[in-house]
């Protein structure tokens, strides 16, 4: 293993928006390496330049992650320290380097983080949310039948859900979040730290109504904070008070996909569960 002193990879959190976000010892490191390895290093250098630091920079993206890994062992082993920076908040959370870290703790490497922003905790922290449990799932899938997909397969989920979004899809993830989860309270951040920082909250449909009404509601990036769903009852009962609702469901005339939506939501569960459990019923007629 390497020994405490010795050169170091240092995994360095950075401001998601207001530059004094970023700690002392932040800015002591960035100072002090070698070499900075970043995510855009257009984007690195007016960090940089704000902090009046001049130091080399490695681009390190998702596209070229595992062919630098030799580069910066190589200035490790050498005693050259580098730090890793994403464009903003933490390395690896959504963003690269996580390649980078697991090659070089196997080769053992000394991998020390300098934390600090982070939009997902800046989020949970104002939303007002249950904070004792909840999951981060990233960006979801682009495509609205992959995202969807994703989304009923969470539906089930009794923890916060936690999602990053772009601006360009943002209205198509919240009403999507509706069809898949139902009439669930949402949180969303915007801007966070930034001058326009916005906190908006409501059912997805009334938040993609508001920025529908408002595009500027919608500019920005986004995190995303639902509600998890309520507990399931665990007694035969609810099996039972699921397939009755099935079948005056279907006996009304709803479809079958029709049935299995509005199952999920009021008992909660995967909506592609009940549509086999809808479909199952409707076969037996």
């Amino acid at each position: 293993m390497s020994e405490p002193n010795s050169a170091s990879l240092y995994v360095v959190a950075t401001p998601i928006g207001n530059l004094q976000d970023l700690s002392p010892r932040a800015a002591a490191v960035l100072s002090e390496v070698a070499m900075v390895a970043a995510e855009d290093t257009r984007h690195t250098a007016r960090l940089l330049r704000h902090l009046g630091v001049r130091v080399p920079m490695l681009s390190l993206h998702e596209h070229n992650e595992a062919a630098r890994v030799d580069r910066i062992d190589a200035s490790l082993a050498g005693g050259e320290s580098v730090a890793l920076v994403s464009d903003a908040g933490t390395p690896l959370i959504s963003d690269p380097g996580f390649v980078l870290v697991r090659e070089l703790r196997a080769r053992g490497r000394r991998i020390v983080p300098i934390p600090g922003a982070c939009a997902l905790v800046t989020a949970l922290s104002a939303a007002g949310l249950p904070t004792d449990r909840f999951t981060f799932h990233g960006f979801l899938p682009a495509k609205g039948g992959a995202r969807r997909a994703q989304l009923e397969e969470l539906a089930g989920r009794t923890e916060t859900l936690v999602f990053y979004e772009s601006p360009h899809r943002i209205r198509d993830t919240l009403r999507d979040i509706d069809a898949a989860l139902g009439g669930r309270h949402l949180v969303v951040g915007r801007e966070l730290t930034k001058t326009f920082e916005t906190f908006l909250e409501g059912g997805a449909l009334e938040l993609a109504a508001r920025m529908e009404d408002d595009p500027n509601q919608a500019r920005g990036e986004f995190v995303v904070m639902v509600a998890g769903a309520p507990p399931r009852k665990k007694e035969v009962g609810a099996e039972v008070e699921g397939e009755a609702l099935l079948a005056a469901l279907l006996a009304e005339g709803a479809g079958v996909k029709q049935a299995a939506g509005v199952a999920s939501r009021l008992l909660g569960g995967a909506r592609k569960v009940w549509y086999a459990r809808a479909q199952a019923l409707k076969d037996g007629d």
